[in-house]
């Protein structure tokens, strides 16, 4: 495997690629290597953001747990599916969303100046969108919701319809896949993802990077998240092995969600990408 191109920034993924954190999103660990990864990109004037699947807690909640663990990521270089989703539902004038999520979620999309409802609310009754995000404490009161919400004609959009996620413990699922599941079991409306790999993700990582999709260095831990936004998008996908795919998953790929490039973790990405 062979990069088409050098990269001229790059967006991370985060479990799996820059940390591990356990099943209930605590305790975070970085993978070794990837402090340095990030401080010789800064040093070289390359740009970058992370980019997580991870919905539960804003920039301003989850970048001092990450700096703390010595992980050189501002805030404002911190992105969830949050950020994504809050400049499509303000794009499309959405009047009132209800969240199916944590508080903190609802607090993410208010503070970006989404107007958001939740269950209890009298009006998430009129909501005129749905938002799924990880919502672990999620009971059928909120599906049943969510799909009366939908079968009325509400827009259904999720932070992610990813199966997994990697964590210290091994491969743990996506709350968001498994309500949109549920969702579209009984509504027959499939959700539209604003995070990885969503082409609305690819945007927002190409604006803010400054540089053409092509010209992307998307690295990520898993297929269908990373690699299958950057082969859609045209943008350079190299895959880690530090995460939720092998080596030998990733070489039984199809082309879809094939990467350029596999490295162990991303203390080897200077080398891999030519920069050195």
């Amino acid at each position: 495997m062979t990069l088409p191109r050098q990269p001229k920034g790059f967006m991370f993924d985060l479990d799996g690629t820059l940390i591990l954190s356990n099943r209930k999103l605590g305790g975070y660990t970085a993978i070794p290597g990837a402090a340095e990864a990030l401080e010789d990109l800064n040093r070289r004037g390359i740009p970058w953001i992370a980019l997580t699947n991870g919905s539960a807690y804003p920039s301003r909640v989850q970048g001092p747990k990450l700096r703390d663990v010595g992980l050189p990521i501002p805030d404002a270089q911190l992105f969830t599916p949050n950020s994504v989703a809050a400049k499509v539902m303000l794009a499309r004038r959405y009047s009132n969303v209800l969240v199916l999520g944590l508080a903190s979620v609802a607090e993410a999309l208010t503070e970006l100046g989404v107007t958001c409802s939740m269950l209890g609310d009298e009006a998430a009754k009129s909501a005129d969108a749905v938002y799924v995000a990880w919502h672990p404490d999620c009971v059928m009161d909120h599906i049943h919701l969510a799909c009366e919400r939908v079968l009325d004609g509400a827009a259904l959009l999720s932070a992610s319809d990813v199966p997994f996620f990697a964590t210290k413990e091994g491969r743990s699922f996506g709350y968001s896949c498994a309500i949109n599941g549920a969702i579209a079991r009984v509504t027959g409306v499939e959700p539209e993802p604003c995070g990885k790999p969503s082409r609305h993700a690819m945007e927002v990582i190409a604006e803010t990077l400054g540089v053409a999709m092509q010209d992307v260095g998307v690295v990520g831990d898993d297929a269908v998240a990373e690699m299958q936004m950057a082969r859609a998008t045209g943008a350079i996908g190299i895959a880690v092995t530090s995460g939720s795919t092998s080596a030998e998953e990733w070489a039984a790929q199809p082309p879809a969600r094939e990467p350029h490039l596999v490295i162990g973790n991303i203390g080897e990405l200077a080398a891999a990408c030519g920069l050195e």
